[in-house]
């Protein structure tokens, strides 16, 4: 997934900027593994930085957690800017779709409610669900996408495929995960009359979890 667009730095600015990126990719790396509650000193090490260099960027851990929330939040806006760049809307959509599921987005759910939202999270969230329903919206305007298929639906099917899970023997992650989603994006499409069972899901009550 491409990087959000950013101003070109230079000299020190550039070099804080790439370390900063570099603790916030090793935050990543080791919360998905290891889980959320994974130790600061665990980011630190996998980085290749000291706790003094860690602590003088993140005061604290929650610091460190809304961070990743802007960053993950600014790479899936950037995911659905370059899908609505996309001429197709079934493929601009399914391009967005992989491309978060392949980012791991859905491992930030569980950190919904549970940390203090700041403004800059606020901003980054609103900002990749306004993208993200542009993407449905213009899918349905195409007649590509279920009529009942909402963007929570998306955003839900996107977080199951970003647990992982161990591969049948001979076979890898990767190659599983890609089978399975093309499965999935089938589904998605317009060629059943079968209405989806249940209700869809609230997106309000979701999002409020981001915005307070």
């Amino acid at each position: 997934m491409p990087d959000p667009v950013t101003p070109r730095k230079r000299g020190p600015q550039a070099l804080a900027a790439r370390n900063d990126q570099a603790l916030i990719e090793a935050a990543r790396h080791v919360f998905t593994t290891l889980g959320f509650d994974a130790p600061v000193s665990a980011v630190a090490e996998y980085a290749g930085v000291g706790m003094g260099s860690l602590y003088r960027r993140y005061r604290t851990k929650q610091e460190l957690l809304q961070q990743l929330c802007v960053d993950s939040m600014e790479r899936v806006a950037a995911a659905a800017r370059a899908g609505l760049a996309h001429e197709d809307p079934w493929q601009g959509l399914a391009s967005y779709i992989r491309q978060c599921v392949a980012f791991g987005f859905g491992i930030l759910a569980p950190l919904a409610g549970a940390i203090d939202v700041t403004p800059e999270m606020r901003q980054a969230n609103q900002q990749a669900q306004h993208l993200a329903d542009e993407l449905t919206a213009r899918a349905h305007r195409a007649g590509v996408l279920r009529t009942d298929v909402t963007t929570m639906d998306i955003s839900l099917l996107i977080g199951q495929f970003s647990r992982t899970t161990p591969p049948p023997p001979g076979h890898s992650e990767e190659e599983i995960r890609s089978r399975l989603l093309a499965i999935a994006l089938d589904g998605l499409k317009v060629h059943s009359n079968d209405p989806l069972p249940g209700k869809p899901p609230n997106a309000e009550r979701y999002q409020a979890l981001w915005d307070t």
